[in-house]
């Protein structure tokens, strides 16, 4: 009996982060009241030396106050050590418990908006707060708390050192203030200026061929420069801000430990004050001020991690945490299309509207049409990339939001136009990185799309590395170890998109024998093709023309209607009717291949086919 796991509503991102979280917070405050209490030893211990070993020459005295001062060093020392460590740990946990979720993210956004700029900005987001946490800056919100304890004291020596202690510290909490309010606006410039020089460059590098061939590379450099201008006139505004009022801060803050020694000075000649007063007084107002001159320093780092965490926060409930759902079983009878409209993610108008059709196991789809006439579109709806704006895609009756995606992703096979492969082994690509993968599940799947002679002929075989996005394969063998890929483990359904346009005759063979493989073994199979060999095999044909459902249903009558002689059948699937000539589509309406100009028709900007 299959049981639906408890889920309980998600707490909000901070919240969820935080959470866990508290007691090493409490923890650092406890270890930061500690430390400023130790703080103490360095104007105590002056004092003391000023006002009784100096006035009594007592050397023992002297020595039994340095050995309790080294003792309460070496103990601070060891206390602001951990410190450290617990909040490198803090920002790993952070880094731990988003990190999955910000992948999740990258990788389901463009399935879900456009992504404008540098698509690896939530990383760099992650990283910006991740190093915050992890460095000096928070230890100065764990010390500012602090501040009135020096300031206190400071009105014990007397009420004028207190006063000017005071001064000092409103003035540099004031700078602080006005540091976030000058830093935020070139902060966030930078780093918009930083996305879109990152996304710049990695566009030339993914287009790396068509620049050389082309002869771009010095337009694109061009190009690049202007936009890598922007970003260094917008870093040096943010880097001038924050170094000049870096440099302001510091320079008060000598004009204070000064300042507060001549008030000093004057107490003592006023008889006022001792002598030890003047120096634990400024060593005393320099403890008082240090966090708010830490808070500066850092205020940069500060600010890129707080922007960085609202881009997060807005990242993440664009992509909520999918919640468990009921395991299903296996698919293993049909799939339904119910009058699907699909919108691409970042358009506004459909590119397919109102298409339905029900598909039984042991069949395989056809779908043709002219360039644009929403078949890639489609194809990426029926294997849950793109989910419909209406309608609902369905196996054996199960819609495919109901699916867990891991589950789903074991029962669909899927090769896109454009073959993405990655960095690894081709045996790691053909079990789609399993962590165990059986090597007999791995070269079945190799011999039902024709590639195990192919993979054999390189020097490592299956343990073959191809490079990122298979690099060091051609697109015939990319095409072919994608479609091992997409047979691997017998999947239920199988969705090609023009599965034989880089391929060869033999090429083109072994995809028609990998489509009479799924059916002869119960699955689904269905072929965006507009070359006319993978659809001798197929049983039941979709029309597609400007994103709707012109004709479907058998084969050979969907053709009758369109041409005067369908395409032959392929051997073990015999046609209802007469031989069919090759099919091509080409000025929205289907012809003969004698009349169909040479090339390979190409995808369109907006993902329609």
């Amino acid at each position: 009996m299959l049981r639906k796991p408890t889920y309980a509503p998600p707490l909000s991102l901070t919240a969820a982060v935080v959470s866990p979280l508290r007691q090493s917070l409490f923890a650092i405050a406890l270890i930061s009241g500690v430390v400023n209490i130790l703080a103490l030893t360095s104007p105590l211990f002056m004092l003391q030396v000023y006002d009784r070993v100096l006035s009594s020459g007592s050397v023992p005295t002297l020595v039994g106050l340095s050995v309790l001062a080294a003792g309460l060093y070496l103990f601070q020392a060891a206390l602001d050590i951990l410190r450290a460590r617990v909040l490198l740990r803090i920002g790993e946990h952070f880094d731990n418990k988003l990190s999955g979720r910000v992948h999740d993210a990258v990788v389901r956004l463009p399935l879900l908006a456009r992504m404008p700029g540098d698509g690896l900005q939530p990383l760099r987001d992650l990283d910006s707060v991740r190093g915050f946490l992890s460095g000096t800056g928070p230890t100065a919100f764990f010390d500012l708390p602090w501040i009135p304890l020096y300031l206190g004291i400071c009105f014990l020596f007397h009420v004028w050192i207190g006063l000017t202690a005071l001064f000092g510290a409103i003035l540099l909490v004031l700078l602080t203030i006005f540091a976030n309010t000058l830093s935020q606006k070139w902060v966030s410039e930078t780093i918009a200026q930083n996305m879109a020089r990152n996304a710049l460059l990695e566009s030339t590098r993914r287009n790396a061929e068509v620049v050389a061939a082309m002869g771009l590379a010095g337009r694109m450099e061009t190009r690049w420069r202007i936009t890598n201008n922007a970003y260094l006139a917008a870093n040096r505004r943010a880097g001038d801000v924050a170094g000049g009022l870096g440099g302001l801060s510091k320079t008060m803050r000598v004009m204070l430990q000064s300042a507060i020694l001549a008030v000093g000075a004057w107490l003592v000649v006023e008889q006022k004050a001792t002598g030890g007063v003047i120096i634990a007084s400024s060593v005393m107002m320099g403890r008082a001020l240090a966090p708010v001159d830490l808070a500066i320093a850092n205020w940069k780092s500060f600010l890129l991690a707080r922007q960085g965490w609202s881009r997060l926060k807005e990242l993440l409930s664009k992509v909520p945490d999918r919640p468990p759902v009921t395991a299903l079983p296996a698919p293993e009878k049909e799939l339904r299309v119910e009058a699907v409209t699909i919108l691409p993610p970042g358009e506004r108008k459909p590119t397919v509207a109102q298409v339905g059709f029900t598909i039984i196991a042991g069949s395989a789809l056809g779908i043709i049409g002219p360039s644009g006439s929403g078949k890639s579109t489609l194809s990426r709806a029926l294997v849950g990339a793109w989910s419909p704006t209406a309608g609902k895609v369905r196996l054996d009756g199960a819609s495919l939001d109901q699916w867990d995606r891991e589950t789903l992703g074991r029962h669909i096979g899927y090769l896109p136009q454009g073959v993405e492969l990655f960095d690894g082994t081709i045996a790691e690509n053909i079990a789609r990185f399993e962590e165990r993968p059986d090597p007999e599940a791995i070269v079945a799947a190799a011999k039902a799309a024709g590639a195990h002679e192919l993979i054999l002929r390189f020097d490592d075989g299956y343990e073959t590395r191809i490079g990122e996005g298979g690099s060091a394969l051609s697109a015939g063998q990319r095409q072919r170890i994608g479609l091992a890929r997409a047979l691997f483990r017998d999947p239920f359904l199988v969705v090609l998109d023009e599965p034989n346009a880089n391929l060869d005759a033999d090429g083109e063979a072994a995809v028609v024998q990998a489509i009479a493989g799924v059916r002869n073994r119960g699955g689904i199979a269905i072929v965006v093709a507009h070359r006319p060999s993978a659809l001798g095999v197929v049983d039941q044909v979709l029309v597609m023309e400007n994103g709707r459902q012109t004709a479907f249903g058998p084969r050979d009558e969907v053709f009758a209607k369109v041409l005067q002689t369908p395409p032959a059948p392929s051997k073990g699937f015999p046609a209802t009717g007469s031989a069919l000539k090759p099919l091509r589509v080409i000025a929205n309406r289907p012809v003969p291949a004698k009349e169909a100009p040479t090339g390979q028709e190409q995808e369109e900007p907006d993902g329609r086919r």
